[in-house]
């Protein structure tokens, strides 16, 4: 589902009132707990959380236009997506994060290559999301992206 909004505060408000709780909770928990550095807004119709051009000023090699994407959350159809490229680009992290799950959440993982679906509002692990945001500050993202990713 495509929601029309240019922030957080307009995404939230169109979503199912089912889910509007469990969004802003993740909300917070991302705000609260991701180091300093990243910047909150819109990338690709989704609250997302990135790299500003103030810090790296390349941005994203797809879209120099946009800032380096890193962390991001939707309202689907059927879902709650939390896309996170930590998970995707760093063995480590998604290693780490599938190990832990299990201890946050009796649901099995329902996981793409960064994206974490969450079916039910009541099995989003809050816990383990803050302490996934804490793994990587914007100067190890930016190593990682520059080594790893980025295509020169």
């Amino acid at each position: 589902m495509q929601y029309k909004a240019t922030s957080p505060e307009e995404y939230i408000p169109q979503v199912p009132k089912e889910r509007k709780s469990a969004l802003q909770k993740l909300r917070k928990i991302i705000k609260e707990n991701l180091p300093k550095g990243f910047e909150e807004g819109m990338q690709y119709g989704m609250i997302a959380y990135y790299v500003p051009h103030s810090i790296y000023p390349s941005g994203y090699h797809c879209n120099p236009t946009e800032p380096l994407p890193f962390m991001s959350f939707a309202s689907q159809k059927n879902s709650v997506n939390l896309y996170h490229s930590g998970i995707y680009a760093i063995p480590e992290i998604h290693d780490w994060f599938v190990k832990e799950y299990p201890k946050h959440s009796s649901r099995k993982l329902d996981m793409g290559k960064s994206c974490i679906r969450f079916k039910k509002m009541d099995d989003i692990p809050f816990e383990l999301i803050a302490e996934l945001c804490k793994k990587i500050t914007v100067e190890d993202w930016i190593k990682h992206y520059e080594n790893n990713i980025k295509k020169n």
